[in-house]
């Protein structure tokens, strides 16, 4: 027996060279760095930075768990994270040296989450506010790197604190805003303590979901679920006015996906200038330079720019999966991927890391794909029973095939010749079908010995042969000529995925025991064994063409690059935040894409040159 940890630091790392994903829920996660030229937004436990002109991605790591919230200080010198954990456990927050791309200091106090944080305006403090379970405020020494003070955020009597902005010239008034509280706060640091005073807003009750204040801090506006705004005075805590009186905005934090544009000021008040509708709930709008242009994030991974000129012609910056990706398939004629995941299948450039095409199906979950060799066709898996077949180019549908599994399709593969589907149900069947002209098909045999969920199907280069996985431990070669079983692979495991090795005469397979192993394909048995993980299932595997090499990746986070012959670890990828769910080597092997349940997309350099044997 082989064991492996794969994250020795001896081990070398893989290169990361970009990431296709934005975590739009969280509340003013999409920020404009003050140099006018960088984005800087959270992914997982990543912070990406991002250049308007170039599209050049940098990476801050540092987090352990998911990123809840990102502020950048007036200079632009830092950037401040902090991160959601697990209950009981401290939230960290972390200040980057944004020049060096460095982390300048890490910060604990916080428990589960840290909610919020913001930089005073000359860079002396940051300010953070704890999650629901912490319920508090900090203040920090950004030069010492040590709190000063600390008070509960809110009240007794009054709700969770939600928001927080610092003044944006006074180092020692800062506000926070809730459900059903709004303080002004001033920093006493000779007493080191920071005392609150409640701001009046006379009869009305409002749960406040984010605060922006005037440049010359005279007033600050808060957006509410209820859909208005309210203009307080900043040097009284009076509240000034509130509107709009008769037609409310669309409510702050809805999913109606609508950007307004209003006039905040004279007897316009609150009037609506501008609207346009975006996919998604909208949950970041930053400004860049002195507003010539807006950039807007949504919650299901979209991020738009406006331009002050053109404010009816959003740009689609960027697009990702906000939902688990499911799978992945490549196709080494063309420089494209295809990825699927909730409702929808998309198909995306190498290179470049764009989206070239999106196919939806509304309320549908897409659990597998593949690309039909001849590229004419993009065939899936849907967890309503149903096989689509579309178009790669434009994606229209041009096959429906109905019942085809009663529990779901959970797996399928095209064969070389592009005339037959192999599919693999929830109930454990391998059916495969025949296409014929005209865009009909038959079912040519239904192959039933699994006893639950096909996991993953690959086919022989000849197309007399396939292997099936399940999540019953079995592992069956098929003969696709006379539909019989040729032989059986069994394990003590939830088989996730199989993988024939190029000469085919090996399989190699993984799954929940951790275990990677290899397999005979004449008499189905065993050759070796490895220990692919220390931690959590592998759950995609993939070979290289020269069979030189294969990919690994699960539940650990950790993309692992293998020696097919020696069995070790030549490569480690770290970089996601959620477990893999499969991996893929494509153009010609010298790009590896992975994927993973949050939704995010990352494309490595494959470090291995493609034998020419």
């Amino acid at each position: 027996l082989l064991t492996m940890a794969g994250d020795d630091p001896d081990i070398p790392r893989l290169e990361l060279e970009s990431v296709i994903g934005f975590n739009g829920h969280v509340p003013r996660g999409l920020r404009v760095h003050p140099d006018r030229d960088h984005l800087i937004y959270p992914l997982g436990c990543t912070v990406i930075l991002k250049s308007l002109t170039d599209g050049k991605q940098e990476f801050l790591h540092g987090h352990t768990n998911n990123v809840s919230c990102v502020a950048v200080s007036k200079t632009g010198c830092y950037v401040g994270s902090g991160q959601v954990t697990f209950m009981g456990f401290k939230a960290d927050i972390i200040i980057w040296d944004f020049a060096k791309r460095a982390i300048y200091a890490r910060l604990t106090l916080h428990s589960a989450k840290v909610e919020a944080l913001s930089f005073s305006p000359n860079d002396m403090y940051l300010v953070s506010l704890g999650g629901q379970d912490d319920g508090s405020i900090a203040v920090w020494n950004i030069e010492k790197k040590l709190a000063i003070c600390g008070n509960p955020a809110s009240a007794h009597s009054a709700g969770q604190c939600l928001c927080l902005q610092y003044s944006n010239t006074d180092d020692n008034t800062f506000i926070t805003a809730g459900n059903g509280t709004l303080r002004l706060w001033e920093l006493d640091l000779p007493n080191r303590k920071v005392r609150p005073s409640e701001c009046q807003t006379g009869k009305l009750k409002r749960i406040i979901k984010c605060i922006e204040i005037a440049e010359d801090d005279q007033y600050f506006f808060c957006g509410t679920t209820s859909g208005d705004i309210l203009k307080m005075n900043m040097k009284t805590g009076l509240l000034n006015s509130c509107g709009p009186a008769k037609q409310k905005f669309s409510q702050v934090g809805s999913s109606t996906g609508l950007l307004l544009l209003s006039l905040c000021s004279g007897r316009n008040l609150f009037k609506e200038s501008f609207s346009t509708s975006l996919e998604g709930a909208v949950t970041s709008i930053a400004m860049r330079g002195e507003g010539q242009q807006l950039l807007v994030g949504t919650d299901v991974s979209q991020m738009y720019r406006f331009s002050y000129t053109h404010l009816e012609e959003p740009e689609l910056i960027s697009s990702s999966h906000s939902s688990a990706v499911t799978a992945v398939f490549s196709t080494s004629i063309f420089w494209l991927f295809a990825t699927c995941s909730k409702e929808d299948i998309r198909v995306w450039h190498v290179d470049r890391s764009k989206e070239r095409l999106r196919i939806t199906v509304p309320n549908m979950t897409c659990n597998a794909l593949d690309i039909m060799v001849d590229g004419r066709s993009i065939i899936s898996a849907w967890n309503d029973g149903k096989i689509r077949v579309f178009a790669p180019e434009s994606g229209r549908t041009l096959l429906v095939i109905d019942n085809a599994h009663s529990m779901g399709v959970t797996a399928i593969a095209g064969t070389r010749d592009c005339k037959k589907i192999l599919s693999g149900g929830g109930e454990g069947q391998v059916r495969v079908w025949e296409l014929q002209q005209g865009g009909c098909h038959r079912l040519l045999e239904t192959m039933a010995e699994h006893k639950a969920t096909v996991t993953d199907i690959q086919i022989k280069k000849n197309d007399k042969e396939c292997v099936t996985a399940s999540s019953d431990g079995a592992c069956i070669i098929w003969d696709l000529v006379r539909y019989v079983r040729n032989q059986i692979v069994l394990a003590n495991t939830r088989f996730r995925c199989v993988c024939y090795h190029p000469e085919e005469y090996q399989i190699i397979t993984s799954g929940t025991d951790r275990k990677i192993g290899y397999w005979e394909v004449y008499d189905g048995a065993a050759i070796r064994e490895l220990e692919g993980s220390q931690s959590g299932a592998i759950n995609g595997m993939h070979v290289s063409q020269d069979g030189r090499y294969f990919i690994t990746g699960g539940d650990d986070k950790l993309v692992k690059v293998w020696s097919y012959s020696e069995g070790e670890v030549t490569h480690v990828g770290a970089g996601h935040s959620g477990s893999i769910t499969c991996v893929r080597l494509c153009g010609s092997s010298r790009t590896l894409v992975t994927t993973s349940s949050d939704g995010a997309i990352l494309r490595w350099r494959f470090p291995h040159p493609l034998s020419s044997d």
